[in-house]
């Protein structure tokens, strides 16, 4: 959480959005928090991704930020929460159930547009992110991070535990051990450390971020689009099934996969020996 205002700037600035070679970039720009996170600008961030999801442009999407900070946190202070429904005469100030709700419209969602975005995405990380920060670049398909970037799982120094699916990603990509090690400390991570653990796919000097995201980027969006996201739905999956299910799981998605465009074009370009020209469907 931040401890500084609020600027007063539209949400589109906020949250800077654009389209370039069928690549969506989603920018977090409020760089005097270091990109602690509002409740507005994370329903933007959910919509963009789900509009990356629908749309045919959109074949990959980088998840951003300006200044040091990629994005430290919830900005509990923010505007953009919803209204308190009124309470019955007697009712305390908290009743249970109402934190868990907070976690699952807020934080939880976010993570899971992330994981569900039916495009690869790929985070740049250019500073520090911290608590559902760094959740959320740790969702992400593939991780950049500049050579000052630093992961920290926060929430121990404020007495809470993990939420945004830390406890649930962490295990899964680094082993049930290093993930206790990073979540009951709370220690700066390094971005070499990081690396070293498989939490990030490459580490490259600040001015290099997002040329390198870029190039990422762009072989992914001339990939076959409905292949990748097959292919990332399936690996999400994985480590949540048995054999059995994951084995029926792969050969339904190779039944979807099988009757689209790109597939046709892979096979004929394989039979022609030419490179293929995927279209995205």
């Amino acid at each position: 959480m931040s401890d500084q205002p609020v600027e007063e700037q539209p949400l589109e600035d906020q949250v800077q959005h654009r389209v370039e070679n069928q690549v969506a970039w989603i920018t977090l720009n409020r760089p005097v928090v270091r990109n602690a996170i509002t409740p507005d600008q994370r329903n933007r961030v959910i919509a963009l991704l789900e509009d990356a999801s629908a749309s045919l442009d959109v074949r990959c999407v980088v998840l951003t930020a300006t200044g040091k900070g990629f994005c430290t946190g919830a900005d509990l202070r923010a505007g953009g929460r919803r209204p308190a429904p009124a309470r019955p005469e007697g009712a305390p100030d908290r009743v249970m159930g109402e934190a868990a709700r907070v976690i699952r419209r807020g934080a939880q969602r976010l993570v899971g547009a992330v994981l569900d975005c039916e495009k690869p995405v790929i985070a740049a990380v250019n500073g520090t992110a911290a608590g559902i920060g760094a959740h959320l670049a740790f969702a992400c398909d593939l991780v950049v991070a500049a050579e000052e970037a630093r992961f920290i799982e926060v929430f121990v120094r404020r007495g809470i535990s993990p939420d945004g699916g830390g406890a649930y990603l962490l295990p899964r990509l680094i082993g049930l051990q290093k993930a206790k090690e990073l979540i009951f400390f709370g220690d700066d991570l390094p971005a070499t450390d990081a690396l070293a653990l498989g939490l990030v796919n490459r580490v490259v000097p600040a001015d290099q971020l997002e040329a390198t995201a870029a190039e990422l980027a762009g072989r992914l969006a001339k990939g076959p689009t409905k292949a990748l996201g097959m292919a990332k739905w399936l690996l999400n999956r994985s480590l949540d099934s048995d054999r059995q299910t994951a084995f029926d799981d792969e050969a339904w998605a190779q039944e979807l996969i099988t009757g689209t465009v790109d597939c046709g074009e892979g096979l004929r370009s394989f039979a022609e020996r030419r490179p293929p020209e995927f279209k995205g469907f």
